[in-house]
């Protein structure tokens, strides 16, 4: 299982950008609006890939080892 990394309120803001992009990419008729899978999954998981790589975590509770 991925370590979360991603805090509240960072999720919060991936899901809404996700969800968005993918919106406009239904509305505009463009492929672009497919990007928006990225934010609203790691949303989503509460993990990503990119701040396990360079080590950052805006999670604010400890988890357990």
């Amino acid at each position: 299982m991925l370590k979360r990394n991603v805090g509240t309120v960072d999720r919060v803001i991936r899901i809404l950008l996700g969800v968005g992009l993918i919106g406009w990419g239904i509305y505009a008729q463009n492929w672009l609006g497919a990007l928006g899978a990225i934010p609203l999954l790691t949303g989503i998981m509460g993990t990503c890939g990119l701040y396990s790589l360079i080590g950052v975590s805006t999670c604010s509770v400890k988890q357990a080892a």
